[in-house]
């Protein structure tokens, strides 16, 4: 009798387990996920990799930044323009053709590295390459969403996608330490080049329906997707919102942290386990957050952004590292639910044939600010203190969240699984 109650039970919790993970029986979200996370894993190891092969072909800290600086900018300047494309000739040729670019610029410099010593410019004009491939990749990724998932596992799709990225942050810097220590930094960019020939293959076996060609110029394309992004309310909130986060809150922790860790904390390895804790935090959420659906997932997801404060807040305090790591993975949590439920809403609410260019304008506005704040964090600091600024960043994240939590456009938003 009690076995069987047992049996019972055990049975129900599979067949929830199960269900959460159905969207995984999706063919065509399946082949694209398993080709997009293995090139995560190669972005993510690549980024290790680009660093130390600058510095092994005797580059500067300037040097450094001038090609993180080529690999970065792109992206602000050519990603509307990648969103107008994919909405133009379709979503899945537009992450080919970047793939391939980006293959092909990896393969390049892979080999060059190889054979001979490049300079600066050269390694900076590559990772421009793979930069632009960047701007067109992302927008496109957001329109073919909810091309290859069913509205009601969007939201699965989503949290799947973003366990992948940040599982790949942690695995993959580790697993190129110890690939440069046994052979070189061309050889994880090599790895890199593989990753992207896995995702072209992914892509090239998912089949999506064929979009119209558009009979107007690109330029009105591009004024009704400004339309679009501009009449939903929630949406360029959002946008603005996040443009001042990544100015006043995240650039300073990214370029801040460091600093204090070497200060106080206990140096590279210390920061290595906050950042370590942070992306732990995101996996576990993500992997939680597969079968939920609340009916007000703006609401979610605007609240998951209290938890970028407390990593600041744990270092303005000068808190030992175990509480700043504790507080990355609250930071971790709320950012899985702020990405699941806001890229569920915003592939939900806006046009499917407008989606890749609301998505380009969404993005470009959250991370232009940001990244000029790169610029001016520094000399601020130097004035005020980067433990002051942390402080600043914290309490700006509570407040900008509340006030943003306050308004009738967001906390009207609502979705059901078949309509919003």
């Amino acid at each position: 009798m009690c076995r069987g109650k047992y049996s019972g039970l055990e049975a129900g919790v599979r067949s929830r387990r199960a269900a959460r993970l159905a969207v995984l029986r999706e063919q065509r979200f399946r082949r694209f996920y398993a080709g997009y996370a293995t090139s995560l894993l190669g972005s993510a190891m690549s980024s290790v990799a680009l660093a130390f092969a600058v510095l092994s072909e005797g580059g500067s800290a300037a040097d450094l930044g001038y090609v993180f600086a080529a690999g970065v900018i792109p992206q602000v300047l050519f990603m509307l323009g990648g969103g107008v494309l994919a909405d133009r000739i379709g979503r899945r040729k537009v992450m080919l053709a970047a793939d391939g670019a980006r293959l092909a610029a990896q393969g390049v410099l892979a080999a060059t590295l190889l054979v001979a010593r490049p300079p600066i410019w050269l390694i900076a004009a590559l990772t421009a390459v793979v930069g632009t491939g960047e701007a067109f990749f992302t927008p496109a990724l957001g329109g073919l969403m909810p091309a290859i998932t069913p509205p009601d596992k969007l939201a699965d799709a989503n949290a799947l996608v973003g366990v992948a990225e940040a599982a790949t942050k942690v695995v993959g810097p580790a697993l190129a330490g110890v690939l440069i220590g046994l052979t070189q930094p061309a050889i994880v960019i090599a790895v890199d080049a593989a990753t992207f020939c896995a995702s072209l293959i992914s892509l090239t076996l998912v089949r999506v329906p064929a979009i119209r060609p558009a009979a107007h110029s690109p330029w009105r394309d591009l004024a009704e997707g400004w339309h679009q992004f501009r009449t939903q309310t929630w949406l360029w909130v959002i946008t603005v919102q996040l443009a001042l986060f990544n100015l006043l809150t995240w650039a300073p922790y990214l370029l801040l942290g460091p600093i204090l860790a070497r200060e106080y904390l206990g140096g590279a390895r210390a920061w290595g386990t906050v950042m370590a804790a942070m992306a732990l935090g995101s996996v576990l959420t993500g992997l939680l957050l597969v079968g939920r659906r609340p009916r007000r997932p703006l609401i979610v997801s605007i609240v998951g952004s209290y938890g970028y404060s407390i990593p600041c807040l744990m270092l303005f305090l000068h808190l030992p590292v175990y509480a700043v790591a504790a507080g990355a993975s609250v930071a971790g949590v709320g950012s899985a639910v702020f990405s699941t439920y806001w890229t569920t809403v915003l592939q939900r609410r806006v046009p499917q044939e407008m989606l890749a260019r609301v998505t380009a304008f969404a993005l470009t506005g959250s991370y232009a600010l940001g990244s000029a704040g790169f610029v001016v964090i520094g000399p601020v600091a130097a004035v005020v203190g980067p433990g002051r600024m942390l402080g600043f960043a914290a309490a700006w994240t509570a407040v900008s969240t509340t006030v943003v939590l306050s308004l009738r456009a967001i906390r009207s938003v609502r979705l059901t699984d078949g309509t919003d």
